[in-house]
């Protein structure tokens, strides 16, 4: 076995450590405390540094490239259309906050580097792990690469320098920002999250009480029962849902069975006494809910329960839709005997109140008989059906116009400035990702396709950096010292407390939300996560979004501009 895994063997056949790299960097991923994980991106750098210590295999560029740029366009296309939409006059405290929390950790970061006069790799392995953002490796290694007056050594030097920084500080910088939101700060504010987050979601539902919005449970029940009141002959299904409504239950008859026979499904049906009705609600409007007195007694009929029910995905398009709240879309017709089971903004579950105003690109899950939600679907927007395939066109084409426009480079003081291929990839996939949140008629990246270039394709990346600064790993940290991960630390720590302190006191936005915008201005996964769970509630998440696709763009291009500063 020893045989078998030398050297020799890698040298020759380097992707074989490429993915042994990434198998044992996803086990390193899994360790977890609580709500907080070391993370596969981590692992994968960690376990290639180790790897490529040992086995001192180099792996061709164009493979780090291929997978970074693949990266940044797939993270452009999720925060798309939440970045432009972050843009607009509702989502500018969440935007400024965030901008505040990246140009600290900038400022920080740069500032440490100058004193103990870093150089530009070990400057950007800092930021990149101290504010958790993965993409500033690569991003930061593209920059030195264009640096005047380095030696190809002196580049490679530097190259490796940023991930051993960044695997150095992003452990802690992550663990220390979960903490700070979700124990430290509020213990310190004397804010109890669960119950702030309780309050909250109250005051963020519509003053009225809609029975089928309820927090976290949307099962829909089907039900049969036998129409024994004589005072429901002669009255239309219309009718009948009218003066549930009235009465706060939303109870729809879904199908009607006379004499034996089933009838086709029409509102202006007129019921009969011995009918046999099908019961469409939401199993909360059925506790407590009398069927025998408001219809009859409860029945089996297999048959007539049996219709074909649907579950159907659809992107928010439709004009006269868009800006109106969830409460208001619960009222129209077309909705009736239809639930909105889950909301997704920018790729992640939403979690939307009664006051939740539905946005161009949401993806609303919709639930009900078949021919119901059809029609409601159409009315929406564009119904998505479930595809596995990749617009590949579109994908292939956003990433090579995004490395067209970051090929060309303007010179300030010697130093070539230029977005670079990866840059522009970041920036059409935010492009594209905002034509098709606008237009979703097209360019359909199913979750995991985007998973693959997101998530897979950074670990690859990372794998294959750690691999190529494995042997260097030594001689870096002992030159960088163990007093960079005490930086790291405080560099993590300050913009946190700068954002909080802006948000809290002059931005007045309320204690859970700007939990969430903190979280999201780091982009750290694991503190939302954190956050939510201490809360006991999704409400922190909506302050997450706007920052978390901001700050991805900011965070990314700090990569660059923190190896320019220092020329």
């Amino acid at each position: 076995m020893i045989d078998f895994l030398n050297r020799n063997i890698f040298q020759p056949h380097p992707e074989l450590l490429v993915f042994i790299t990434v198998a044992i960097g996803f086990l390193f991923g899994k360790i977890r405390y609580k709500a907080i994980a070391l993370g596969a991106v981590t692992g994968c750098l960690v376990a290639g540094l180790l790897l490529g210590a040992q086995f001192e295999v180099t792996v061709d560029g164009t493979v780090k490239n291929l997978f970074f740029t693949m990266f940044l366009f797939a993270l452009g296309y999720k925060v798309g259309p939440q970045f432009f939409r972050g843009l607009k006059k509702d989502g500018l405290p969440q935007v400024v906050n965030a901008v505040v929390v990246c140009v600290a950790g900038l400022l920080v970061c740069w500032g440490f580097a100058a004193l103990l006069g870093y150089g530009p790799g070990l400057s950007a392995g800092l930021l990149g792990g101290a504010l958790t953002q993965s993409a500033v490796i690569g991003v930061a290694q593209d920059a030195i690469g264009n640096l005047p007056g380095l030696s190809h050594s002196a580049v490679k030097d530097e190259q490796n320098l940023v991930a051993i920084g960044y695997a150095v500080t992003y452990p802690l910088g992550t663990i220390l920002c979960a903490m700070l939101l979700a124990n430290v700060l509020p213990k310190l504010y004397r804010k109890d999250l669960a119950a702030e987050s309780a309050a909250l979601a109250k005051e963020l539902d519509a003053p009225e009480d809609d029975p089928d919005l309820r927090e976290g449970y949307y099962e829909v029940v089907l039900r049969a029962y036998t129409i024994q009141r004589p005072d429901l002959a002669g009255r239309t299904i219309d009718d009948f849902e009218r003066q549930q409504q009235r009465l706060g239950h939303r109870i729809y008859l879904t199908r009607v069975r006379r004499d034996g026979q089933i009838l086709d499904h029409d509102q202006h049906t007129v019921l009969r006494e011995g009918d046999v009705v099908a019961v469409s609600a939401l199993r909360g409007s059925l506790v407590g809910y009398d069927a025998r007195t408001h219809i009859g007694a409860e029945t089996d009929d297999v048959e007539l329960l049996g219709y074909q029910t649907e579950t159907l995905h659809v992107v928010a398009a439709e004009k006269a839709q868009l800006g109106r709240t969830i409460g208001d879309l619960r009222k129209e017709p077309f909705m009736v005997g239809v639930y909105i089971d889950k909301v997704y903004r920018s790729g992640a579950e939403f979690p939307y109140r009664l006051s939740t105003k539905v946005e161009r690109g949401d993806t609303l899950v919709l639930t009900g008989p078949k021919r119901l939600v059809d029609p409601a679907g159409k009315a929406l927007g564009k119904p998505v059906p479930t595809s596995f395939a990749t617009d590949m066109i579109w994908v292939g084409l956003g990433i090579f116009l995004g490395g067209c426009i970051g090929i060309p480079a303007l010179t300030a003081g010697g130093v070539p400035i230029s977005l670079s291929t990866s840059g522009g990839a970041l920036i059409m996939g935010l492009v594209f990702g905002w034509i098709r949140g606008k237009y979703p008629t097209f360019g359909n990246v199913p979750p995991g396709a985007q998973w693959f270039m997101d998530t897979l394709g950074l670990c690859l990346f990372v794998a294959v950096v750690g691999i190529n600064a494995g042997p260097s790993f030594t001689s870096g940290l002992s030159s960088a010292g163990w007093g960079l991960l005490i930086l790291g630390a405080v560099a993590t720590v300050v913009p946190l407390i700068v954002g909080f302190l802006v948000g809290h006191h002059i931005q007045k936005i309320r204690f859970p939300i700007l939990m969430g915008v903190l979280a999201g201005g780091q982009t750290t996964t694991a503190a939302i996560g954190a956050i939510n769970e201490s809360s006991r509630s999704q409400v922190p998440t909506l302050g997450y979004t706007i920052p978390y696709a901001v700050s991805n763009v900011l965070l990314t291009i700090w990569g660059a501009v923190i190896v320019l500063l220092h020329h």
